[in-house]
C-alpha cells in the first residue's frame, strides 16, 4: 500500500513538474509573440475618432441608403473581426459600422463610467466624429442588447431597426441571476486574466465560423492575449451598472420600432431570456422572433441564413 502510495505520488508530483514547465514557457513564448505582433493590435483595421479624449475605433464597410451599426457582447476582444461573417455578407447593400467600446479592440482602455449612459453617449458621439449619420439599423450581440433598447427608447428618431442576436433585454434576467453572475466575475476575471498572463489563451480558436484568413486569425489573437478581462470591460459588467441600467429600461415603454430578433439554442430554454425577447417582438409595430440551433454567437453559426433575413427586414423598412 505503501508503495502504490509512493508511486501515485510520484507521478503527480512528475506532472506537476511538467505543468509548471509547460506554463513558464507559454509565458516566454507569449511576451515573445506581444513584442514580435505587437503592430497587429496596434494598428487599427478602421479608423480612431477621440471621445472623451481617448481613441475609439469604428470600422466602416460598403455603402447604402441604409446603415447598420453592429454591437458586440460583453468582453468580445475583436468586434471588427467577430462580426465580419455577418458584414461582409451585407456590404454590398448595405453601410456597415462595428463600433468598438472603449476596452475592446483597437479602443484605448480607460478609467472612468461604464454605465449604460456612458457608452450609449459615446458610442453616439463617435459616430458622429466619424461621419456617420443616423438613422441606424442597431445590430446588437447579447449585453448590447440593453444599449440598443436604451437608444430606440431615448433617440426613435436615430434607430429605424433593431436586429437582436441573442441579445439582452430589460428583464432577460431577474435580479437574483444578475447579483449571482456578479459574484462570479470576480472568477471570470481571475482565470481569464491567468490565461492572458501564460499566454493559455493562444490556444483558443478565435474564428467560431471557419471565414477568417490566416492573417486575420493571428490578429484577432494577437488583440485577445491584449486586452482580455482588462477592467474596462470588467467594470462594464459590474452588477450596479447593470442594475441600473434595467431600471432605467423599465422606467419608459419598450420601443416600437421594427425588430428582428434571434434567440440561441443556449438560451431556448430559458424563459425569462426568450420572453423578454418576446416581450419585444410584441411592442414592435413589425416585429419577429426566430429561434437557432446554434451557440451564443449566432452570426459565427448562421451567418448565411441571419444576412438573408436582415435582408429581407432592411427592405420593408
Amino acid at each position: 500500500m505503501k508503495k502504490a502510495l509512493k508511486i501515485i505520488g510520484k507521478i503527480l508530483l512528475g506532472l506537476l513538474i511538467l505543468l509548471t514547465v509547460f506554463l513558464i514557457i507559454m509565458t516566454v513564448y507569449n511576451q515573445i509573440m506581444l513584442k514580435k505582433n505587437k503592430d497587429l493590435y496596434e494598428k487599427p483595421l478602421g479608423q480612431l475618432v477621440e471621445v472623451d479624449g481617448h481613441n475609439m475605433s469604428i470600422y466602416t464597410e460598403g455603402e447604402g441608403q441604409h446603415t447598420i451599426v453592429f454591437m458586440s457582447g460583453w468582453g468580445t476582444s475583436s468586434p471588427i473581426l467577430d462580426f465580419k461573417p455577418l458584414y461582409s455578407r451585407l456590404s454590398d447593400e448595405y453601410r456597415c459600422v462595428v463600433v468598438e467600446k472603449f476596452g475592446y479592440g483597437f479602443s484605448d482602455i480607460v478609467d472612468g463610467e461604464r454605465d449604460m449612459d456612458t457608452l450609449l453617449r459615446q458610442d453616439r458621439e463617435a459616430l458622429q466624429k466619424a461621419g456617420i449619420e443616423a438613422p441606424y439599423v442597431l445590430c446588437a450581440h447579447s449585453f448590447s442588447g440593453y444599449e440598443a433598447t436604451l437608444w430606440a427608447q431615448k433617440y426613435p428618431d436615430e434607430v429605424e431597426g433593431i436586429v437582436g442576436l441573442d441579445m439582452c433585454t430589460p428583464n432577460c434576467e431577474s435580479e437574483e441571476t444578475q447579483k449571482n453572475e456578479s459574484k462570479q466575475l470576480g472568477l471570470v476575471k481571475l482565470i481569464n486574466r491567468a490565461g492572458k498572463n501564460t499566454g493559455l489563451i493562444r490556444l483558443v480558436d478565435y474564428d467560431q465560423s471557419g471565414t477568417l484568413t490566416e492573417d486575420e486569425e493571428k490578429i484577432f489573437t494577437e488583440i485577445a492575449c491584449h486586452i482580455t478581462a482588462n477592467d474596462t470591460i470588467i467594470n462594464e459588467g459590474d452588477i450596479d451598472c447593470r442594475i441600473n441600467a434595467t431600471a432605467e429600461l423599465n422606467s419608459a415603454p419598450l420601443p416600437t420600432v421594427p425588430v428582428l430578433m434571434y434567440v440561441s439554442a443556449d438560451n431556448s430554454g430559458d424563459e425569462l431570456w426568450v420572453g423578454g425577447m418576446q416581450a419585444m417582438v410584441d411592442a414592435s409595430l413589425d416585429g419577429k422572433l426566430i429561434q437557432l440551433d446554434c451557440g451564443h454567437y449566432v452570426h459565427d453559426f448562421e451567418y448565411e441564413r441571419i444576412s438573408g433575413e436582415m435582408k429581407a427586414f432592411i427592405a420593408k423598412l
